[in-house]
């Protein structure tokens, strides 16, 4: 009887350092990583760019002015399209909110998802994650980021006169390329203003509020085809105001806040307050 009992007593101990042994191997091991729906990835001297869930990047099309896509027909071989069914369901990386991500219908009837009012697209030609093969392309594709200081917009100029202006500011018809914000709203200089130095705004509400300064806390990112040491800051009346190339940078009240708004060309007539771009003069001394 004895010899049965420690027989049983070493099998019953060898059984429990198993299963010990077997449970520790477990704990040891580390569960798969499910990536988010959209990610924040560093891509070199482009820093973090949006991408999807497999690492392929995501791009906004500067001729996106308002508030839909116009790639369409053989663009959309070359760009096809990023869409998912809810933004609001998206698992993003910290950085990313997702009250930025919104859907739209296009004018084929498909759906797009958006971020910060931008269409979102992938470029064919970027086989593999991680590929930004598309920035740059035509002056009009950028890969897409979360802090965009200022973005381009290519859209045709349309005063708050109802005409249409060319980039000379002359009447007529044609696609002018401009600097907005990262949500695709014009910013506009002041032609009496000098480098450096705000000659509009008063610290009076109802002054000011026709031209609001574009106020920011720092100089985030900037499209790769400008040169960001040309961007700068002053304090008005205790504000951070940006500059591009020494013009204080400002937004129309008209335009209301609204995406591709350009009604500012005009007033008080074309040329006083213009928008700028990368032709534009440097501010004068």
């Amino acid at each position: 009887m004895k010899i049965l009992s420690i027989t049983r007593m070493l099998f019953l101990l060898g059984a429990l350092l198993a299963v010990t042994v077997s449970c520790s191997d477990d704990d040891g091991e580390e569960a798969p990583v499910t990536p988010n729906d959209i990610m924040l990835k560093e891509n070199g001297s482009l820093g973090k760019v949006l991408t999807d869930k497999n690492g392929k990047t995501l791009y906004f099309f500067t001729k996106d002015a308002g508030n839909t896509s116009v790639c369409t027909g053989p663009c959309l071989a070359a760009w096809p399209v990023f869409s998912v069914a809810n933004p609001a369901s998206l698992k993003l990386d910290a950085g990313l909110k997702a009250s930025d991500f919104a859907n739209i219908t296009r004018t084929d009837g498909a759906t797009q998802t958006t971020y910060k009012g931008w269409p979102l697209y992938y470029f064919a030609n970027d086989a593999a994650p991680g590929e930004v093969k598309g920035e740059g392309v035509n002056n009009a594709w950028y890969v897409a980021k979360a802090k965009y200081t200022v973005m381009l917009s290519n859209a045709q100029l349309v005063g708050n006169d109802g005409k249409s202006y060319k980039a000379d500011y002359t009447e007529g018809t044609g696609e002018t390329q401009f600097l907005v914000d990262s949500l695709g709203r014009t910013l506009y200089a002041f032609a009496r203003d000098s480098s450096m130095n705000n000659n509009w705004t008063t610290n009076d509400a109802t002054h000011d509020a026709t031209w609001p300064i574009y106020e920011v806390a720092s100089i985030d990112d900037i499209p790769s085809a400008l040169d960001k040491t040309q961007f700068g800051t002053i304090t008005v009346f205790g504000k951070k105001q940006l500059t591009y190339k020494g013009w204080p940078l400002y937004y129309f009240g008209a335009d209301a806040m609204t995406k591709g708004m350009t009604k500012g060309v005009s007033v008080p007539r074309p040329g006083v307050w213009p928008i700028v771009n990368k032709e534009s003069p440097v501010a004068p001394k």
